[in-house]
């Protein structure tokens, strides 16, 4: 009777054991499991790709999503619309040691309005292929015959647009605006006298800087040259350290 009780307290406690280590095992393995879910999701938190936020496809229409000083909401300029759809005459052909434009017509057979102006608005580009377009289209432009009588019309339009090309922040731009100027003056004379003061400014700004005395020292003397005495006394008035090519 005793070893009866006896072996039937051993099962008893080797059962006990047995269902003691069973939810040791058990919860040791639950556990394990939390920790590496809560590990996951901490790394999967932390990461940057889980913080990047990824656009909605109704992002797109909700105006208060749009970014409206991103690239692709800023729209393009005028010139680069007008030569995209084609409205410049001409293309740029590439060639091994420099580039050119062809014309779709001879430029003498084209009216200088608005295709002068539109190309004078282009010196404001900053991108190729307009930079080149614009320059080289308006100085050919200006080289045709009978290009003083088509350009004087259009100097009370024309002259605004080469004032923001010589205000400009890129000193590229400055330099195709201020080569323009020279251009023009050559082309159209004493016309230029009476449109001179609204440029002279700009100009006058530039100088304190000393990379672009000797270039705007020159385009004021070509200025005087093409002038004549009219345009030497308006450069006087508005830059008094102006030295005349007469002296």
């Amino acid at each position: 009777m005793q070893k009866s009780e006896y072996h039937g307290g051993v099962q008893l406690r080797s059962r006990v054991t047995d269902n003691c280590d069973q939810r040791i095992s058990s919860s040791r393995q639950i556990k394990h499991r939390t920790t590496g879910q809560r590990s996951k999701s901490s790394s999967s938190t932390s990461s940057p790709e889980s913080t990047r936020k990824h656009p909605r496809p109704s992002d797109k229409l909700n105006p208060k999503t749009i970014n409206p000083f991103g690239e692709q909401s800023r729209a393009p300029s005028a010139f680069a619309a007008v030569y995209s759809k084609g409205g410049i005459p001409c293309r740029l052909v590439h060639g091994s040691v420099k580039h050119r434009l062809q014309w779709d017509c001879p430029p003498e057979n084209l009216p200088f309005d608005p295709l002068l102006i539109t190309l004078a608005e282009g010196l404001r580009e900053t991108k190729h292929p307009y930079t080149f377009v614009s320059k080289e289209g308006y100085r050919e432009l200006l080289l045709v015959q009978g290009a003083p009588e088509k350009a004087v019309p259009l100097l009370p339009r024309l002259i605004p647009v080469l004032k923001a090309a010589l205000v400009h922040s890129d000193d590229e731009v400055f330099e195709r605006g201020l080569n323009a100027l020279v251009q023009l003056s050559v082309v159209v004379g004493p016309s230029l006298n009476d449109h001179l003061k609204h440029l002279l400014t700009s100009l006058s700004k530039r100088l304190r800087d000393k990379k672009f005395k000797e270039p705007i020292t020159s385009a004021l003397q070509k200025l005087e040259q093409h002038g004549g005495s009219g345009s030497l006394i308006i450069i006087k008035a508005k830059i008094p350290t102006y030295c005349s090519i007469c002296c």
